[in-house]
């Protein structure tokens, strides 16, 4: 039965074939009208430069043909124009999604990092106003310092951290020393004049708060240096995007894209489209010094995938934000406790007060103001300030996260992928007949080449002569970007792969290699990735991590394979919400 079916369809469609184009060749030997709708649909240039019938001494410099033509020069000047124009605004509308969704994330990120750092003020402000409300009112500037301190160094700036809470520190101590320790002894017992100056120079001499500074310290390096990175590496990725947009178009690619685009309408074949191969070779040409940023993109984008695990993974942000109260709180304690012995080294290192001179003797404690450890003061509002719920403050940058990398992973060849993409929808076409730049074919014959400057020595459409000087700088900046993301984090790339999520799509592709899709495969899925290795090698490995960032190692979804660091941080979480509500409800 088939046998009777086969040789009647190869006939009709060869007959078709032949009917199209004794039709288009009447057409065309009488008139150029169907040229001239397609001239001012698609807006070339003006419709006086059509004639209306085909010329036969047309001097053409791209769409050379024998036989009659229904361009002219000045047609064929605008068609480049106009190609030029629509590839370029193609291009962009392609990185436009790419760049949208790492600025919308990265927004989105210092958001959230904002809210955090001003839940952790609040909380940090209201343990002063509470508990130690002598000393708070002059507290409380030292506290804005700090978490402008802490915004600034997350978004990027060059700052150091361990400065920052030293800095801090050294502050309070005059206030502690004055108001809570010592507080009989007037302004000039500690809090200000000269022997406030002494008591803030010397205070890590004198270490009043005994190791928690550099605790707290050393905690919000390690959980702020990964948010550090991925605010740079996400403002990294959107100047990538800027510059990658403005890519320009040689000669050479401009001439192969109107031949391939514009070329059959000399001859009124305003209906037929390219042969896929076709237009991968002329778009890979054209897209040589683009498709060059495919290696240092995908290791970009696992660099993302590890930092937003870092800031994520395992609440580790959140959580060192929440421990500032109690650092601090554990800080003023130790100068409470140590309180005689601190007084007579203060006393030796900056002399005594000009009271204790004056009289011989160290005053009582103010009547009213208690200098007992972490005892409220009288004056602690009678309403404390309410505590979001565990869900609203630890989910946002799991929530976040997950988005984000759904979102990225999709896009980790899209430099290589963009050709393919350029070529899709209706510029190519898969019927029994194509464009191949020179006439109409059953199938493009030619080689179809790769993706890359070298893989364009063989390419029969475009010649590419060198490199992008500006997307050759792009890429030196991104390889550069990527190597001082693996010195700060050097953990970073032996970080398992994101399928913990749970989530997102698999890697589509096929393993044959043929002339019409070339060797990427084409298929739906433009900016699914084409390769089947993994990018980020090492599953299971524990990070080595540079003493001045930790990154926490990476945990799975909590279900099969939990490890036990995370069981226990449902348990952590609940400890420490609940001793924030006993001290609430103390109040």
């Amino acid at each position: 039965m088939s046998r009777g079916i086969c040789p009647r369809v190869n006939v009709w469609r060869i007959f078709s074939a032949l009917f199209f184009l004794v039709k288009v060749t009447v057409v065309d030997a009488y008139s150029c009208h169907e040229v001239k709708t397609a001239f001012q649909v698609r807006q070339i240039g003006p419709l006086k430069w059509v004639p209306e019938t085909p010329g036969t001494d047309v001097d053409l410099l791209v769409c050379k043909h024998q036989g009659p033509s229904c361009c002219t020069r000045k047609m064929e000047e605008s068609y480049q124009a106009a190609v030029r124009r629509e590839t370029l605004q193609n291009i962009r509308s392609y990185s436009f999604e790419l760049k949208y969704l790492i600025s919308g994330h990265a927004a989105a990120f210092q958001d959230t990092f904002q809210y955090l750092l001003s839940f952790s003020q609040g909380h940090l402000s209201s343990l002063l106003e509470d508990t130690y409300s002598p000393l708070s009112r002059e507290a409380l500037p030292h506290v804005n310092t700090l978490f402008s301190s802490l915004s600034l160094y997350i978004r990027g700036h060059n700052l150091s951290l361990e400065a920052a809470v030293a800095r801090f520190h050294d502050n309070l101590f005059p206030l502690v020393y004055g108001r809570l320790i010592n507080p009989g002894v007037g302004a000039e017992g500690g809090v200000e004049g000269e022997r406030g100056d002494c008591l803030r120079a010397t205070r890590q001499d004198v270490n009043p708060f005994g190791a928690h500074p550099e605790g707290l310290a050393r905690e919000l390096g390690h959980a702020l240096g990964a948010g550090r990175a991925l605010s740079l590496a996400l403002a990294e990725g959107t100047e990538v995007m800027n510059s990658s947009e403005h890519v320009s178009l040689t000669k050479e690619c401009v001439r192969g894209l109107t031949k391939m685009q514009y070329c059959s309408h000399c001859r009124g074949l305003t209906l037929i489209k390219s042969c896929v191969g076709y237009c991968l070779n002329v778009m890979r040409g054209c897209l040589a010094s683009v498709t060059e940023l495919d290696g240092p993109w995908r290791r970009y984008v696992a660099a993302l995938e590890g930092l937003t695990h870092a800031v994520a993974g395992q609440h580790s942000l959140e959580l060192a934000l929440l421990g500032v109260r109690g650092h601090v709180n554990e800080a003023i304690l130790h100068a409470q406790l140590n309180g005689p012995t601190l007084t007579a080294t203060v006393d030796k290192v900056c002399g005594p007060s000009a009271q204790e001179s004056a009289t011989g003797t160290r005053p009582d404690p103010t009547p009213g103001v208690t200098s007992s450890p972490g005892t409220p003061s009288s004056h602690a509002p009678s309403v404390p300030p309410s505590i979001p719920a565990p869900e609203q403050l630890m989910g946002r940058l799991a929530h976040l996260r997950r988005e984000f990398l759904t979102y990225i992973q999709r896009y980790k060849s899209f430099f290589a992928a963009l050709p393919e993409m350029l070529c899709e929808g209706e510029m190519v076409v898969e019927d029994f007949t194509c464009w191949s730049g020179d006439d109409v074919v059953e199938s493009y014959t030619a080689r179809v080449v790769g993706n890359g400057l070298q893989a364009q020595k063989q390419n029969p459409e475009v010649k590419v002569r060198s490199a992008n000087p500006v997307l050759a700088e792009v890429k030196k900046r991104l390889e550069r970007f990527n190597q001082e993301i693996q010195e700060m984090l050097p953990g970073l790339s032996q970080r398992e792969s994101w399928e913990d999520l749970g989530s997102g799509e698999a890697d589509e592709g096929s393993a044959d290699c043929d002339d019409e899709d070339g060797c990427q495969g084409s298929g739906t899925g433009a900016i699914a990735s084409t390769d089947n290795q993994p990018d980020v090698p090492g599953e299971g490995k524990p990070m080595e991590v540079n003493p001045a960032v930790h990154l926490p190692p990476s945990v799975k979804a909590i279900g099969a394979g939990c490890r036990p660091a995370c069981l226990a941080l449902p348990m952590a979480l609940t400890l420490i919400l609940a001793t924030l509500a006993l001290q609430w409800n103390l109040l």
